[in-house]
């Protein structure tokens, strides 16, 4: 485990593993911005995932296919400047990896040398074992993503909970074992059933990560802006809301305008 200058222990991959082999859970939540991932890295979070999801959350695009690598590494810079403990995860986003090996080395390090990231993560499973092979042969850590996985959207034309028939669920099985036969250190499983999620989970010795895939997994990952209800109109089964900043921010602006249309702001304390 690395020390950080400011003498915080980081935490690493191998500590994850430990983490899975003595039981304890894995807490993981996406940061797009130096801020939130200051307040949320302070608070102890295991791992951030500078997610695609920035896509969505940041920039208001219907899926994460539009955000590029160069926002990627933007986002994954500005949160990696903020961290002290976590292990900072960042996509690989969609058309930057599936079509070549080569391609998918190019982006991934480009993301460890201009961000500081700590690893990157991939969707799929077979059909992107090469490209997965050539990013782990340069040292850089991959964390895998298999059942929804948003950057093929289109593919499956919903959003629906995926591996509920039995060939999807053994393909599932068999793509989450390559990965880690592959040498990936983690996998994340959204959106399938809990009792398959708990099943890979107990037949890989890598860590596994849910998010929309029940309690038997190794640990959670859920976008901070749902879980702080920043973002009101996403509203899925597996999301625990844990606040309504939202809310609270609308009351804080509109104070503020009462507040300017009636000159009570600034006062004569709040002035030079």
């Amino acid at each position: 485990m690395s020390v950080h200058k400011s003498g915080i222990k980081k935490v690493t991959t191998h500590q994850l593993a430990a983490m899975k082999e003595r039981g304890e859970k894995i807490s993981m939540l996406t940061a797009y911005d130096y801020s939130m991932a200051k307040i949320i890295d302070g608070a102890g979070i295991d791992v951030i995932l500078v997610g695609d999801s920035a896509s969505n959350v940041m920039a208001g695009n219907e899926t994460t296919l539009p955000i590029t690598l160069d926002h990627m590494i933007y986002h994954a810079t500005s949160v990696v400047n903020a961290v002290d403990r976590a292990l900072v995860v960042v996509d690989i986003p969609f058309g930057s990896y599936q079509g070549s090996s080569t391609e998918a080395l190019r982006s991934a390090i480009r993301i460890m040398k201009e961000s500081g990231g700590h690893a990157v993560k991939v969707e799929g499973g077979k059909e992107i074992e090469d490209s997965v092979k050539r990013i782990l042969s340069a040292g850089i850590p991959v964390m895998g993503h298999l059942g929804l996985t948003p950057q093929s959207i289109y593919k499956f034309g919903t959003y629906t909970v995926r591996a509920k028939e039995e060939a999807e669920a053994q393909k599932l099985i068999d793509d989450a074992k390559l990965l880690e036969e592959l040498g990936c250190f983690a996998l994340v499983l959204e959106k399938i059933p809990s009792a398959l999620a708990e099943r890979v989970a107990k037949e890989l010795t890598i860590p596994v990560i849910g998010i929309g895939a029940g309690s038997g997994v190794d640990g959670q990952v859920l976008v901070v802006h749902d879980m702080l209800g920043i973002t009101q109109d996403f509203k899925p089964r597996f999301l625990r809301r844990y606040a309504n900043i939202g809310g609270m921010m609308t009351e804080a602006v509109q104070h503020y305008i009462q507040d300017v249309k009636a000159v009570d702001f600034p006062n004569e304390k709040e002035q030079y």
